[in-house]
């Protein structure tokens, strides 16, 4: 990805991706997580969060670290190491609330054209479709190009 980002620690599955975000508010422990969803091991959903003091994701904190870039270009970069090591699955993102999915969307936007050399990006407005920018989706499909 063309962003700066942060220093990722990988699980030995690919599933767990864990960082730190560094600002104003100190050192924030972050964990990107992909859990499968149904049971066909097609479709991953990304979990993002917070790392609370339950060792769970907080998927609702703020952390306000003012580094919203880097931190959603370290997300952008654990779905292509995902997807690398799993070329056959499908991310699903959705954000906990509207404002989280909204983020998400606007990482996607900021890496669209990296993201779209490799990957499908769809977004799900009425029907699932190309990402598109400066669309208000509810979710979003990231997938390998090949399949």
């Amino acid at each position: 990805m063309k962003h700066e980002k942060y220093k990722v620690r990988i699980s030995k599955s690919f599933q767990r991706y864990e960082f730190h975000s560094v600002g104003p508010q100190g050192r924030i422990l972050k964990r990107v997580e992909y859990k499968p969803m149904g049971e066909s091991g097609a479709f991953y959903n990304l979990s993002f969060g917070d790392v609370g003091d339950d060792d769970e994701i907080d998927d609702l904190a703020v952390t306000d670290n003012k580094n919203s870039r880097k931190v959603l270009a370290t997300v952008a970069f654990t779905v292509t190491s995902f997807l690398k090591f799993y070329p056959n699955r499908m991310i699903y993102v959705f954000g906990s609330t509207k404002a989280r999915t909204r983020l998400y969307r606007m990482g996607i936007s900021n890496n669209l054209e990296e993201f779209q050399e490799g990957f499908n990006v769809c977004g799900l407005d009425k029907e699932w479709q190309m990402f598109k920018r400066n669309i208000g989706y509810s979710a979003f499909m990231v997938s390998n190009k090949k399949r």
